[in-house]
């Protein structure tokens, strides 16, 4: 599947923040408590997704004008991928991270580092990415991965 990927506008970020939060409770939901989501969902409001739009490079991916995903670049850092849990596994978060790569070999950057959830380290170690490190954040265990960017 095929999809449009363009950065990110504010009159995305309502449907940005529900892409998130179905994400959040379909998928990451199986593998994290409910305290975790909770506390995770609040960082993913409109407003707060229009604070990161200010401080990213966020994309979205649109299919037919529906916006399916989104993904973003905070310096070195892959952050906030996310796909529609009814689109998982069509490539859509393939064509996001392309995206987000092709930004950062612009920004000149040669190492790229995700904080992936325990749900999405599959994805990541599928585009080459590797575990460094675990960490935890109160009872979020988070998982460093890197991945070099070829010039």
């Amino acid at each position: 599947m095929h999809c449009q990927v363009r950065p990110a506008e504010e009159a995305d970020a309502v449907r940005v923040s529900q892409v998130i939060l179905a994400a959040l409770f379909t998928s990451n939901a199986k593998d994290y408590p409910p305290s975790v989501i909770e506390r995770v969902k609040g960082s993913f409001t409109p407003d707060a997704i229009r604070l990161l739009m200010q401080r990213r490079q966020m994309f979205v991916a649109l299919l037919g004008g529906r916006l399916l995903g989104t993904a973003s670049l905070d310096g070195r850092a892959v952050r906030s991928v996310f796909v529609d849990p009814r689109h998982h596994g069509c490539g859509i978060g393939r064509q996001l991270m392309a995206r987000v790569e092709q930004a950062a070999r612009s920004a000149g950057v040669a190492l790229l580092v995700v904080p992936s959830s325990v749900t999405a380290e599959g994805f990541y170690a599928r585009l080459g990415f590797v575990r460094v490190r675990e960490q935890y954040e109160d009872e979020e265990l988070i998982l460093i991965m890197e991945r070099v960017l070829a010039p």
